[in-house]
């Protein structure tokens, strides 16, 4: 099994909703680009939130418009042992300083776990640090491996609207 690390989290002193997956899959570690996988839904659900055609755009643009609306990325688990791409293989893991990456970001609001694994990893985590104002949402996983409808995931993390900024 070999050892797998997260990228860098995509953030600014804006930021008010945080989502945090797992650990990047296969595809996103071999492209160094979050959701990278074509079947993970997670670019085509942020775009029809913002009104904002997400996966029609290079990867640098998706970032900047997430950061434009007051997104930001990372992921709970900092590195782990892990054949394939599924988080139901994630072994040996070491968390990520969510706590310092949540004290860094004045204006958070929310946090969107983004499926199960990310939530029982980083609600551990955060069970032991007060989150202040900070809300914790649990999202339906965006990948191709959490089989929930599209519009149904999608109604979902509409939920995240009501902190998101309008950009144009």
């Amino acid at each position: 099994m070999t050892t797998k690390r997260c990228f860098p989290p995509v953030v600014d002193t804006h930021t008010r909703v945080l989502v945090l997956g797992s650990l990047p899959g296969e595809v996103s570690l071999a492209q160094s680009q979050y959701y990278a996988h074509k079947q993970n839904q997670f670019w085509r659900l942020v775009g029809d939130i913002l009104g904002e055609d997400l996966v029609g755009m290079e990867y640098a643009a998706r970032l900047q418009m997430l950061l434009a609306h007051h997104i930001g990325l990372w992921d709970v688990v900092a590195e782990a042992r892990r054949e394939g791409s599924l988080d139901s293989k994630i072994r040996d893991h070491a968390g990520n300083d969510l706590v310092g990456l949540i004290a860094s970001l004045p204006k958070l609001a929310v946090i969107a776990f983004n499926g199960g694994t990310a939530e029982r990893i980083g609600s551990r985590v955060l069970m032991k640090h007060d989150s202040g104002q900070c809300r914790i949402i649990r999202l339906p996983s965006s990948s191709p491996a959490y089989t929930l409808s599209y519009p149904e995931k999608l109604r979902a993390w509409q939920a995240l609207q009501k902190w998101l900024r309008r950009v144009g």
